[in-house]
This record gives structure tokens, C-alpha cells and sequence, in this order.
């Protein structure tokens, strides 16, 4: 008991550490970030690609209200986890800064220089009392002097560069998929498809188009593309994951 009430005087303030070093209010926002629906970042030969869970939990709701991928610049995308408003904020950020470096330098912003710009944002909420910490976690993919750059950003402030990785319900299950069938030398074709697998892989074999957000940037192009539902259809269908509609059951008066 004694020990209970130790804790909750540490976590009343992020500006505070516990006797063992601990934040815990940056632990209770990467709890945030497990409760939202899955985010899927792989890096290939020759481009990165998004994939996110984006079920709707109500047939009233418009699809495409739900964003979870967003166009940062013309070649990087982000793909969230958690707090949608909190993620909202620094997609917001990371625009503005991707702007300012192209007025100031003239060139695009490299994608790990915009990720640390991210993460310093958020690093800077870990250690200003009165604010809490941003409880969601970002999946940064761009393409960065001709090759594909793929970036985790974590509420403690800390980036991870990585080559394919989950953030989300269910990282530890999609984590352990993509780390049995990742392959280095894959496609971008081949990277949606390990995409759509592992998230179908938590989600009873299946997936519908309106379920699922997918997007690229490819190295030839250098331009960040969403998917429509008709392209993610079609990509579902290719890898045999296409599920079906229930059907409506017809009362009788």
C-alpha cells in the first residue's frame, strides 16, 4: 500500500522522477499509444510503405473522417498511433517545419532531420511542468538523398530508424510477423503485401478496403501517394486477404 502511494506521488508530475529514474507519465502515454488501432511502417529497395488499421466503429461514421496516414511533404509520409488529436498537432508541426527548411535552404527536409525536429518537439513536453506528454507515436517514411529512410518516433522524445516495424494494439504480435518475414532485397510490391499480411494476421485472416489505409513514396518518384479504396482493394485482392461485407439480416414485421 505503502508502495502505491509512493508511485502515484511520483506521476502527479512529469518533471519528476522516481527514485528507480522513471517518467511515469511519459510509461502512461505509450499506454495511450497501445489502445489505438495498429501502424505499419516497411522500408524496401525501392520505396516505404504505410499500411494503418482503420476500422470504424460505427457504420455511421464517414471513412474518410478517420486519417491516420498523412503527407508531411512531397516525399515524406506519417503514419499514428494513439491520441488522434495529439498526433494531429505535431503532423501540424512537422508541415511547418518541413516548409520552413525549403524556404530557408531551398531544398526538401531530410526525413531523419524532420523526424529529430519531431521527437525535439516532443522531448520538450517530457520536461515543462503543467503539459503532458504527446500520447501517440509516429511512423516517419520518406525518401532521403535517393534512398528510402524509415523513422519511429516514441513519447519519450527518442527516434528510431528501423526497417519495418508496428506501433499500436497488437505491436508485440506484429512485430514478431515482420521480423519472420521481412526480406531486405523486397519490392515495393512486396512490402505492401507484408503489409496487408500482417495486419491480417491480427484480424482473423481478412481485411476490407474500408478498413485499412495504405500509402508509398517511391524512390523513383520521390512522391508520397495514398492509396484510394479501389488500389487497396485491388492490393487485397492480389494477396488473397480480401474479406467480405456481413450481410444485412432482413427482419420480418
Amino acid at each position: 500500500m505503502q508502495g502505491q502511494a509512493q508511485q502515484q506521488a511520483y506521476d502527479r508530475g512529469i518533471t519528476i522522477f522516481s527514485p528507480d529514474g522513471r517518467l511515469y507519465q511519459v510509461e502512461y502515454a505509450r499506454e495511450a499509444v497501445k489502445r489505438g488501432t495498429a501502424s505499419i511502417g516497411i522500408r524496401t529497395s525501392d520505396g516505404v510503405v504505410l499500411a494503418v488499421d482503420k476500422r470504424i466503429p460505427s457504420p455511421l461514421l464517414e471513412d474518410s473522417s478517420v486519417e491516420k496516414i498523412h503527407k508531411a511533404d512531397d516525399h515524406i509520409g506519417i503514419a499514428s498511433a494513439g491520441h488522434v488529436a495529439d498526433a494531429r498537432q505535431l503532423i501540424d508541426f512537422a508541415r511547418r517545419q518541413a516548409q520552413v527548411n525549403q524556404l530557408r535552404y531551398g531544398e526538401p527536409i531530410g526525413v531523419e532531420g524532420l523526424t529529430k525536429e519531431i521527437t525535439d518537439h516532443i522531448q520538450q513536453y517530457t520536461q515543462v511542468g503543467g503539459a503532458r506528454p504527446f500520447g501517440v507515436a509516429l511512423i516517419v517514411g520518406g525518401i532521403q538523398n535517393g534512398e528510402p529512410r524509415l523513422f519511429e518516433t516514441d513519447p519519450s522524445g527518442t527516434p528510431y530508424e528501423w526497417k519495418a516495424l508496428a506501433v499500436g494494439a497488437d505491436r508485440a504480435e506484429l512485430q514478431e510477423y515482420l521480423e519472420e518475414h521481412y526480406d531486405d532485397d523486397a519490392t515495393l510490391d512486396d512490402g505492401i503485401t507484408l503489409a496487408l499480411d500482417a495486419l491480417a494476421s491480427v484480424n482473423d485472416g481478412s481485411l476490407l478496403p474500408s478498413e485499412v489505409g495504405l500509402s508509398t513514396v517511391d524512390v523513383e518518384t520521390e512522391s508520397f501517394e495514398i492509396f484510394d479504396q479501389d488500389r487497396i482493394e485491388s492490393a487485397l485482392d492480389d494477396a488473397d486477404l480480401l474479406g467480405e461485407d456481413e450481410p444485412e439480416d432482413d427482419d420480418e414485421e
